[in-house]
């Protein structure tokens, strides 16, 4: 689990501080957006209040930051893992010492808004770029159910990260072009279910933390919102209404993908797999449909067939010998998968992907056992990077994109041992 949690946060990056040059980018002077909060107004302090804490703190995702495998709840410690160095995740228990226990409810919505806290200024590694819109009343409840977790008395790690990026005094030139009040919306809607899904992707789940492109200083491309990022070893797909469509998802598919982890287009892994453990699981039926509205927009696109593909004889019989040989076990002879063993291929969004990254590295590194929501689970699939040479896996990945992917056939060797080479750095 916490590896997978490293992978994870390899997408959100802090960047270097910033040339005096970068200073004379004009700062973003629009007012916040209206966002729905997450529920009616509760009574400060209230059980109401805490119950709704709860609540937004697993829509938040905190605790894959803030709690390790075998740690103590939000006491901190994860490693988060950057081309810059490491980051840790830090001691939110309400510890006065050690943790945010002497910190007002001004102070806390401080630090989720505008990245800093009553002695620092944060790194984006803390999201605060997606965080800044949500509202107060929600971050008054997140601290009200913090604040009445148990004080654990562990230090926070300090982030080991190379010269210049240590100097975090940086983080407030960085801000000036880099902090939004608002991000860009990769759909279109304005249904109260859409404007929901709009909070809840953007500010509470802050989706585009992992999914959308970074820029040379590390900041968000908001150009190109949810169109996919590959700066960890598992690239963050693209979740753009077109890209959903792409590889076949459903509304209905994917409430059930972010309910269970689950569905007729695959599993959840890598980095999703802890956002689905910890956070989606737990939304209620109005919110999971939100959050599919938004990211499919009020008008859904028609999820694409699977192309008809036409490709090497002689290539594809190879590779299917190869499939039938040590993948057809468990994912089926006709790619049909097997419940509570393996995922289908036929259908598969990672065979679907025309960027073949994904589909590569579960070949070559596997995907530990996994179990979800309810009563389904998968088992573990066994890397190949031992057992198969660069030419057999290319030709298993073609005939897997040919064959069910409706994707071409042009993976090279040269393709699967760059991959190869870059699993072992």
């Amino acid at each position: 689990m916490t590896k997978l949690r490293y992978l994870r946060k390899v997408l959100r990056v802090a960047a270097a501080p910033l040339l005096a040059t970068v200073l004379l980018a004009a700062c973003d002077s629009g007012s916040s957006p209206a966002a729905p909060a997450a529920g009616n107004a509760v009574k400060p302090g209230s059980a109401d209040q805490l119950a709704l804490g709860r609540y937004l703190a697993k829509a938040a995702d905190c605790a894959a930051c803030h709690t390790t495998a075998s740690g103590a709840p939000f006491a901190g410690g994860v490693e988060l893992a950057s081309p810059f160095g490491k980051f840790y995740g830090s001691n939110i228990t309400p510890d006065k010492q050690h943790g945010i226990g002497k910190w007002s409810a001004d102070q806390f919505y401080k630090a989720l808004h505008d990245g800093v806290t009553p002695d620092k200024h944060l790194y984006p590694a803390m999201p605060y770029t997606s965080y800044r819109s949500m509202t107060r009343a929600d971050s008054d409840a997140i601290y009200a159910y913090l604040m009445q977790q148990k004080p654990i008395a562990v230090p926070s790690k300090e982030a080991d990260l190379k010269f210049p990026y240590n100097m975090r005094f940086g983080m407030m030139f960085w801000n000036v072009p880099f902090l939004k009040n608002s991000l860009s919306d990769a759909s279109a809607g304005q249904s109260p279910a859409w404007l929901r899904g709009q909070y809840l992707s953007n500010a509470l789940g802050h989706c585009a933390e992992c999914h959308s492109p970074r820029g040379a200083f590390g900041q968000l491309d908001l150009s190109k919102p949810l169109a996919g990022a590959a700066l960890g070893r598992v690239a963050a797909p693209n979740i753009t209404p077109a890209g959903l469509a792409a590889v076949g998802w459903t509304a209905a598919d994917l409430q059930t993908f972010f309910a269970t982890g689950i569905a007729p287009q695959g599993s959840a892994y890598g980095e999703m797999f802890p956002v689905v453990h910890l956070s989606t699981q737990y939304l209620n039926k109005d919110d999971l449909n939100a959050v599919t509205t938004y990211l499919l927009g009020d008008k859904p696109l028609p999820p694409e067939a699977v192309k008809a593909i036409n490709a090497d004889a002689a290539e594809l019989d190879a590779g299917k010998r190869l499939y039938t040989a040590v993948c057809a076990g468990c994912h089926g002879f006709q790619g049909e998968g097997k419940p509570h063993v393996a995922v289908a291929m036929k259908g598969n969004s990672t065979v679907r992907n025309a960027d073949p990254h994904n589909l590569i590295v579960a070949m070559l590194d596997g995907i530990e056992a996994q179990k979800f929501p309810g009563t389904e689970s998968l088992q573990d699939m066994p890397g190949f990077a031992g057992q198969l040479s660069d030419k057999e896996l290319a030709q298993l990945s073609n005939f897997l994109r040919a064959a069910w992917g409706g994707q071409a056939a042009d993976i090279t060797p040269d393709r699967i041992k760059g991959m190869r080479l870059t699993a072992a750095h």
